[in-house]
C-alpha cells in the first residue's frame, strides 16, 4: 500500500546525524538500500544524498510499522519517524559517520514503490557504463556520484566567491554565434527566419570576453558553457564547462598571481588544503627536455636526461646513426630498478613499441659497471660520463630510447609516467601545480601546408619577438601559459593581441587572406580599432579540474548527464530524427543513409 504524502517534513538528513543526536525524535525522507529480516528486528539502510542510516523496525515496539516494513525492497521510497538512539554496546560500525547511531521507528510511510534496478545502487561499479549511462537517474543515486556532483557545486560556489571580492563581474555571453572552424568542429544550428544561414554553439567565449575587455568591463568571469565537436576520450565532452576569465591592463605575472589565487582559495575553502604560493614555473623547452611533455606530472623524479652527446661518438652503430640523423638520445634513472627481472624489462620494451621506439636499451648498475647488452660497446669514460649525468648508483637501471627528438620525448615521458604508477611512486593525495610559460607561437602542419596556431590565434607574442614574425614565426613565443596539475592541464590562457596591426600580421602568417580575416573575424579586428586595452585571461576545464580533485577515473563521473564516446545520450536516445516538417521549416534536406 503506498501512503500519501502528507505532513512529512523532513528534520535531518540521513547521513548528518550523529550520536550526539541521541533521543532525538527525527522525520527523514529516502531510499532503501537494503533491508534485513533477523526473524524478529528489521533492520533497513535508509539513504539520501547526504550518506545513509540504519533504521529498526522492532515487531514488540510498533507491530504496524513492523508489518510494513516486511514489504520494503530495494529503492523504495519511504519517511520514517522514529527516535535516534545509540547502537547496542558491540555493534557500533565506526568505518561509517553514522555507525553509532540507528532510528527506532514510530511510523513508517511508503511513498512509492520500485521495479528491481537492473543494478545494484552502490559505490560498486559492477554494471557495465553503458547500462549505468542508459539508467542514468538510477546512477546519479550512488553516493559517490552524489559527492562528486555536490563537490562541483562547491567548487563552483567558492569560484563565484573569489572573483566576486576581487571585482570581477560575471556575465553571459551567446550560446547562438558565428562559425569561425580553427581547430575543433563547430555544431552548427541552422536558423529558420534565415533560411540557409546558420549559428554555431561557442567552442569558448573567446572573442566575446575580448569584446567585453574592449567595452571597459575591466574584469570579465563566467562559469562558461562550450561545445565541440570533436572526438571523445575519458577527459572530453562534446559539450563541457569552463571557468573563463579576462583581465584587462594585465601582464603575465598578474594573471599568474591572479590565478594561483583561486585554486587556493577553492583547495582551501573546499578540500581544507593549504596551498604554497607561487606555483613553479618551467617554459616550455624545459618541460620538453626534462619530462618530455609540455603538461608534466612533477610528484615524482625520474626526469629525462639527454645522452646524446657522450654516446653519439660511441661504437654502438644504432647510437652512431641516431647522431647523424640529428636525433637524440635519452635516457631515465629507474632508482632501485637493478631488481627488474628480464621479463619485466622486456614487457618495458614492448610497452614503447607502441610509441614507435624501435628499441629499449637498458644498464642495469651493479657493483663492478654495467650489466647491459651494450656494455662492450662503451668505453670505460663514456660510462663515467654516463653515471654522473644520470646520478646512477649502484642498484639503479638506466633506460635508453634513440630516434627521432619527438618520439625520443612522447615514449620517454609515457615510459616515466608507467614506472611512476607500476613502482608506486605517485602520491594520490598530492596536488602538484606547474606553470608553463613561453610556447611558441606558431608550429608548421606538414598535412595543411601552412603555421597553425599552438593555442588560438588571438595570443600575442613576446615584445622581443615580434621582430621575428615576419621573417621566421617558427622562432617566436606566444605570451601563453598554462597551469598544470598533476600530469593534467587544467587552464591555458595568454595575454592577447591588442594591436590591430599584430594580430592582421599574424593572421596573414596563418594563411588567412585580408578577405577571410575580415568574413570570420570581422568585428573583432574592427572593434581592435576603437582602443582596445592591454588584455588577458584565462580559461580553466571545470569537468577535468572536478575530475582531478574526486580522484575520479573518468570525467562522465563529474558531469550530470554526460554522453558517450560517440556522443551519445544512452537515457534519452540524442541524437535523434526530427519530424521532416521540422526540417522543411529550416529548408533543410537529409541525405539519404545506406546501411553497409
Amino acid at each position: 500500500m503506498i501512503d500519501l504524502f502528507r505532513d512529512l517534513k523532513r528534520t535531518d538528513y540521513c547521513g548528518d546525524l550523529r550520536k550526539q543526536d541521541a533521543g532525538r525524535e527525527v522525520t527523514l525522507l529516502g531510499w532503501i538500500q537494503r533491508r534485513r529480516d533477523l526473524g524478529g528486528l528489521i533492520f533497513v539502510e535508509l539513504r539520501d544524498r547526504q550518506g545513509f542510516v540504519q533504521v529498526v523496525f522492532n515487531p514488540k515496539e510498533n507491530p504496524v510499522a513492523h508489518e510494513k516494513a516486511q514489504s520494503l525492497r530495494g529503492e523504495y521510497v519511504v519517511g520514517v519517524q522514529g527516535t535516534v538512539g545509540l547502537r547496542p554496546e558491540g555493534t557500533a560500525n565506526l568505518k561509517i559517520k553514522t555507525g553509532e547511531i540507528e532510528i527506532i521507528t514510530k511510523e513508517l510511510k511508503i511513498l512509492n514503490i520500485s521495479k528491481t534496478p537492473p543494478f545494484l545502487v552502490e559505490d560498486v561499479e559492477e554494471a557495465a557504463e553503458n547500462t549505468r549511462l542508459k539508467y542514468r537517474y538510477l546512477d546519479l543515486r550512488r553516493p559517490a556520484i552524489q559527492k562528486n556532483l555536490i563537490l562541483r557545486h562547491q567548487v563552483a560556489k567558492e569560484v563565484r566567491n573569489y572573483f566576486d571580492r576581487l571585482g570581477f563581474l560575471e556575465i553571459e555571453t551567446p550560446m547562438l554565434t558565428k562559425s569561425t572552424p580553427e581547430g575543433a568542429r563547430d555544431f552548427l544550428v541552422p536558423s529558420r527566419l534565415n533560411p540557409g544561414h546558420f549559428y554555431a554553439l561557442p567552442q569558448s567565449p573567446q572573442l566575446f570576453k575580448q569584446i567585453l575587455m574592449i567595452s571597459g568591463l575591466d574584469r570579465y568571469f563566467q562559469i562558461a558553457r562550450c561545445f565541440r565537436d570533436e572526438d571523445l576520450r575519458s577527459d572530453r565532452q562534446p559539450e563541457f564547462t569552463q571557468i573563463d576569465v579576462e583581465m584587462s591592463f594585465v601582464t603575465v605575472q598578474d594573471v599568474q598571481k591572479t590565478m594561483e589565487g583561486l585554486m587556493a582559495h577553492i583547495f582551501r575553502e573546499v578540500l581544507g588544503i593549504p596551498l604554497t604560493t607561487p606555483f613553479p614555473v618551467l617554459t616550455y623547452d624545459e618541460a620538453i627536455n626534462r619530462y618530455g611533455v609540455d603538461k608534466p606530472d612533477i610528484r615524482f623524479e625520474m626526469e629525462l636526461k639527454d645522452v646524446t652527446q657522450p654516446l653519439g661518438s660511441s661504437a654502438f652503430q644504432v647510437f652512431r646513426d641516431t647522431l647523424q640523423g640529428q636525433g637524440a638520445i635519452k635516457a631515465i634513472n629507474v632508482k632501485g630498478g637493478g631488481t627488474f627481472s628480464r621479463k619485466e624489462i622486456d614487457d618495458l620494451a614492448s610497452f614503447v613499441y607502441a610509441y614507435g621506439a624501435k628499441g629499449l636499451i637498458s644498464a642495469k648498475i651493479g657493483k663492478t659497471g654495467w650489466q647491459s647488452s651494450i656494455q662492450k660497446f662503451i668505453t670505460e669514460e663514456e660510462r663515467k660520463k654516463i653515471d654522473e649525468k644520470m646520478e646512477a648508483e649502484e642498484g639503479d637501471l638506466l633506460l635508453f630510447i634513440a630516434g627521432p627528438p619527438k618520439m625520443v620525448n612522447q615514449t620517454l615521458a609515457n615510459l616515466r609516467l608507467h614506472l611512476g604508477e607500476k613502482l608506486g611512486r605517485i602520491s594520490k593525495d598530492r596536488y602538484q601545480f606547474v606553470w608553463i610559460l613561453d610556447f611558441p607561437l606558431l608550429e608548421f602542419d606538414e598535412a595543411e601546408g601552412r603555421f597553425v596556431a599552438v593555442h588560438h590565434p588571438f595570443t600575442a607574442p613576446k615584445d622581443e619577438d615580434i621582430p621575428k614574425l615576419k621573417d621566421h614565426p617558427e622562432w617566436v613565443r606566444a605570451k601563453a601559459y598554462d597551469l598544470v596539475l598533476n600530469g593534467s592541464e587544467v587552464g591555458g590562457g595568454s595575454i592577447r593581441n591588442h594591436l590591430r596591426e599584430i594580430q592582421s600580421l599574424l593572421f596573414e602568417k596563418l594563411g588567412m587572406g585580408e578577405e577571410e580575416a575580415r568574413e570570420r573575424f570581422g568585428f573583432l579586428l574592427e572593434a581592435l580599432d576603437y582602443g582596445t586595452p592591454p588584455h588577458g585571461g584565462i580559461a580553466f576545464g571545470f569537468d577535468r579540474l572536478i575530475m582531478i580533485l574526486s580522484h575520479s577515473e573518468s570525467i562522465r563521473d563529474v558531469i550530470a548527464f554526460p554522453k558517450t564516446q560517440k556522443g551519445t545520450c544512452l537515457m534519452t536516445d540524442a541524437p535523434s530524427r526530427v519530424d521532416p516538417k521540422q526540417l522543411d521549416e529550416l529548408w533543410i534536406k537529409v541525405k539519404e543513409i545506406k546501411n553497409s
